[in-house]
């Protein structure tokens, strides 16, 4: 499963300071997904982040050499949140582009819920004179029993 969201980073943002972020709701669709691959949400084994990565979608001249490092966290409803993927050390050289490590945990009852959201933590070592817009893309590996299997 692969989903997609955005933050903006402001431009009157601090150096050295942390910034918290948070993307809006994300709908799971995980009852429909399941369905489609002929499994349902009781027979989900483990889902496991495959991978997180961040593009900078603007500024166009811009990359990710602001950035000192990056935590990216996943609530959903009656769950506490946890770490999901970070970077302790963007390097200077980053480009628009980045691939997060990734946590191993297993992350089934999160993306079973209807709705999730992500908080994003970062510390910049670098003064920002304009927003900037990051897309996030994430992949998930679900492991899960086959109807009638």
């Amino acid at each position: 499963m692969d989903f997609n969201n955005e933050i903006i980073i402001p431009s009157s943002t601090g150096i050295n300071l942390p910034i918290n972020l948070s993307t809006p709701e994300m709908e799971t669709n995980s009852e429909s997904t399941f369905e489609i691959n002929d499994t349902r949400k009781d027979l989900i084994e483990e889902i496991r982040l495959t991978s997180l990565t961040l593009s900078l979608s603007s500024p166009n001249n811009a990359d990710f050499s602001f950035l000192e490092s990056i935590s990216v966290y996943m609530n959903a409803q009656d769950l506490p949140e946890v770490e999901i993927a970070w970077e302790d050390n963007v390097p200077e050289n980053a480009g628009n582009q980045i691939s997060l490590n990734v946590s191993s945990e297993d992350f089934k009852e999160y993306i079973k819920k209807a709705e999730f959201s992500l908080r994003v933590n970062t510390i910049t070592d670098e003064l920002m004179t304009s927003d900037h817009q990051i897309e996030i893309s994430s992949s998930f590996f679900i492991d899960a029993k086959i109807l009638g299997l």
